[in-house]
């Protein structure tokens, strides 16, 4: 049958013979590369992160958390739930930002640093000149000279590209002549350590304001800085994390995903860090068939509760696409393959990829 063929079929029944056979609308089990969109099986690491969040508005200070596991076991995963959880928390509360950032390989902490800055946003100045502009003393908190120049040549402008000539201040653009006569500054913000110090004066300003309660900043794969950089690249990126931390006492949420060679490697490379990272949350992989076969189940029924959301209840007893013995076949097999590598345990990516893999061969 060509490829054609096979995709006029397709749409001649759209799910539907999957429906009445299995109770299903597509494959229940994600590939590998989807990382992206899947379901959050429950866990005890979902409790202790939600307890961390109940500390951080109860305590009103600053909280890290490390989710550390090896490659596959669902880190970026519990990141994704994670962030939808507190977002979904603040819908109705002000004043709190959540960034997610994607540690990209150079070496500096800039991509950081810039996407916390453009998160925050022009609408977030022209919020805080509404407040300074009723209590400019709020602006007497940060510890620059030039921030608070700006801070005040911001307030008193009457002009419309005051918002944006100090968004690219605070993202260590170019000065030019308009900066100097609407902000008043007459620096460049143009090192790590400049722009970290900005971002503090601005958030412990705009927290004395009352128009910034609290930042989530989810970083995620941040072992990939040890992988193309240098040790002295390593270190700058370490040293202005730690930066950011000790800078920003209060509304700052951080958590960190990342494996336990890289951070094993980082705190020997960087001690100063390491005492800031001892609130850790553990993903450790599938190590028994009872664990596997309550992952796979939880996919199995999240995919008919999706089903039968979109076309109606999932009557009758339907077979699952696969079954209690194929799922725990599959997970023998890898388990196998983990021990002749000396793995500990099947990571849940494996799993589940090979879970799709079976599954595909049914659909087809």
């Amino acid at each position: 049958m060509s490829l054609r063929d096979k995709l006029r079929e397709l749409d001649d029944d759209p799910g539907h013979e999957l429906y009445e056979r299995f109770g299903i609308l597509s494959n229940p089990f994600p590939a590998s590369h989807q990382t992206a969109g899947n379901p959050r099986s429950p866990s005890v690491a979902d409790d202790e992160a939600a307890d961390r969040v109940v500390t951080f508005f109860r305590d009103d200070t600053t909280q890290v958390l490390v989710i550390e596991g090896t490659q596959g076991v669902g880190k970026t995963n519990f990141l994704n739930h994670f962030e939808a959880e507190v977002r979904d928390a603040l819908r109705d509360r002000s004043g709190y930002y959540v960034v997610r950032y994607l540690a990209d390989p150079e070496g500096s902490f800039d991509g950081t640093t810039r996407r916390l800055v453009e998160e925050l946003g022009r609408e977030h100045l022209s919020e805080l000149v509404h407040a300074l502009e009723v209590n400019t003393n709020s602006i007497e908190v940060a510890r620059s000279h030039d921030m608070r120049t700006a801070l005040r040549g911001l307030v008193g402008s009457h002009h419309d590209d005051a918002p944006q000539l100090m968004m690219e201040w605070l993202l260590g653009l170019r000065l030019l002549k308009r900066h100097h006569e609407v902000l008043g500054v007459q620096f460049r913000l143009d090192t790590v350590e400049s722009r970290t110090a900005a971002l503090r004066d601005l958030a412990q300003v705009s927290g004395e304001a009352g128009v910034l309660e609290g930042v989530f900043l989810l970083l995620d794969e941040i072992e990939k800085q040890g992988g193309v950089l240098g040790v002295r690249a390593i270190m700058r990126y370490l040293s202005a994390l730690r930066a950011m931390i000790d800078a920003l006492p209060k509304r700052l949420f951080l958590v960190i995903a990342v494996t336990p060679d890289a951070l094993s490697r980082y705190s020997a490379q960087y001690p100063a860090l390491r005492s800031r990272l001892l609130d850790r949350l553990e993903l450790k992989p599938l190590t028994s068939t009872k664990k596997a076969r309550e992952l796979a189940m939880f996919y199995l029924e999240e995919a008919r509760s999706v089903a039968g959301r979109e076309i109606g209840e999932v009557e009758g007893d339907r077979p699952h696409i696969l079954t209690r013995k194929e799922i725990t076949d599959c997970f023998l097999e890898l388990e196998a393959q983990a021990q002749r590598g000396a793995d500990e345990g099947v990571r849940q990516r494996a799993f589940l990829h090979q879970l799709h893999r079976r599954a595909e061969a049914k659909l087809k």
